[in-house]
């Protein structure tokens, strides 16, 4: 099962993840990870953002950032979306499980 985050604010739970697709999407708006240690102030409310995509695509950014100011802890907070983050990238560079079927390649040079 894929990492999550969960909580509740205003009375609606939320639940936070990273998908293949949502990273997609968060790299098409211009998100860069390596960035985050040069500018913190832009990414770290962005990739707070950015979990909300697989599951909550369709709420404001104006409340987003509303909770991210509300949220504790948010030093472990980053720590725990880093590792969401990075869970989908590292699925798409898995072996695959079975051997049949499986697509070999060789190069030519």
């Amino acid at each position: 099962m894929a990492k999550q985050i969960t909580f509740e604010f205003e009375g609606k739970e939320y639940v936070l993840e990273f998908t293949r697709k949502s990273i997609e999407t968060m790299e098409k708006q211009g998100f860069i990870a390596s960035e985050i240690a040069e500018k913190p102030v832009s990414t770290l409310p962005t990739l707070f953002a950015g979990a909300f995509l697989a599951h909550h695509r369709y709420v404001k950014r104006e409340v987003i950032d509303k909770i991210f100011d509300k949220i504790t802890n948010k030093q472990e907070l980053i720590g725990k979306l880093a590792e969401m983050y990075n869970e989908p990238i590292m699925a798409l560079m898995d072996e695959p499980e079975e051997d049949e079927g499986n697509v070999n390649w060789v190069a030519s040079w």
